[in-house]
């Protein structure tokens, strides 16, 4: 059995990654972090868990983890992460970082993004972005994986077939993007209180929004060169769920048969990749709960423009399951173990 250890296990991607290794058949969890809820049952905290993960939480010691642990997942805010590792810690353990610390590998863009000092550039080098579909056999033999942002895995997936195949002028490629509120965390704030949020859709972060440049720097791999993109975030009053409309404007004589042959060419064999049929666009409520990605395309001959949709669960194949995908391949095990539920419906 591996062994599991999750730093932040009370947030709601914390929480999310309980939820899948309470049923994942190779895993058992022996070390329930989190900071605000030390010495109290983690069942006390989410009820549905009572039963099945009466643990109690313990804090964040990572010496005490690494004897311990197999794995670590810190599911915590920018730069707890950077701040514990060491090389001693990687030489014990693998660790799966689901904050941004380790995900842009220039530290100067980090630091401009994120306000914040990195703590530990010394390993942003060695770290794997943990887009599974893209980096696969790099995960493989991580020991430091970063775990893709929600926004960013919708948006670089929607995306990716197109821009690695050079049929869109990546530079003009706007990438609309909504998300239910856990996406906002669990902690305090009155912009995410229900009477703020509820009969209401805002945009947020325009043009400033943390993950602009992880998508920029991600498609710029697929493109062979640095680009720029526009992404702005919405707000919308779900729990779950993110649905992102992309446009671009295609290369000249590209057809509609090439476009589809591109998405076909990179997801037709990727199990958690649902390319949809002709005419049926994602919606957030098909992939509810579930690791799965549904994507779809359609070629606007009026405009010359190519419309790229995507939608996923920010707390399943955005967070969560997305890390448990990556500890699957990294732990040599099939990457859909204790992933593989069918989404929730209603």
């Amino acid at each position: 059995m591996i062994k599991a250890g999750i730093i932040g296990s009370t947030g709601y991607a914390g929480a999310e990654i309980v939820r899948i290794l309470a049923r994942h058949p190779e895993v058992e969890i022996v070390w329930y972090g989190s900071r605000s809820y030390i010495d109290q049952k983690f069942s006390s905290i989410y009820g549905n868990m009572f039963q099945i993960a009466d643990a109690k939480c313990l804090d964040d010691n990572m010496d005490q983890l690494t004897a311990q642990a197999d794995v670590i997942f810190t599911a915590t805010p920018q730069g707890l992460c950077a701040s514990l590792i060491t090389e001693d810690v990687l030489s014990k353990v693998k660790v799966i970082d689901l904050s941004a610390d380790f995900r842009i590998k220039d530290v100067s863009v980090y630091e401009q993004w994120y306000k914040i000092k990195h703590a530990a550039p010394s390993f942003i080098k060695e770290a794997v972005y943990g887009l599974c579909e893209i980096n696969r056999e790099q995960v493989k033999g991580a020991r430091l994986v970063a775990n893709p942002g929600c926004y960013t895995t919708c948006s670089i997936l929607s995306a990716y077939p197109l821009v690695k195949e050079g049929l869109i002028d990546p530079d003009t490629l706007i990438f609309d993007a909504k998300s239910g509120t856990s996406g906002a965390g669990r902690s305090a704030k009155t912009a995410n209180l229900f009477c703020e949020v509820n009969e209401n859709i805002k945009a947020y972060g325009v043009a400033t929004h943390r993950h602009t440049p992880e998508i920029e720097e991600q498609l710029g791999y697929a493109a062979g060169r640095k680009l720029t993109v526009s992404f702005t975030p919405h707000l919308v009053p779900m729990n779950r769920g993110i649905l992102v409309t992309a446009y671009a404007s295609l290369k000249k004589g590209v057809t509609q048969e090439q476009v589809g042959a591109a998405y076909e060419k990179y997801y037709k064999d990727e199990y958690f990749i649902r390319l949809l049929d002709e005419g049926v666009w994602p919606e957030t409520r098909w992939v509810e709960g579930s690791n799965f990605v549904d994507v779809n395309y359609k070629v606007d001959p009026r405009t010359g423009r190519v419309i790229m949709m995507g939608a996923l669960d920010n707390l399943v194949k955005g967070a969560a399951g997305q890390a448990v995908q990556n500890m699957n391949l990294m732990f040599g095990l099939d990457e859909k173990t204790g992933i593989d539920f069918v989404p929730v419906f209603p």
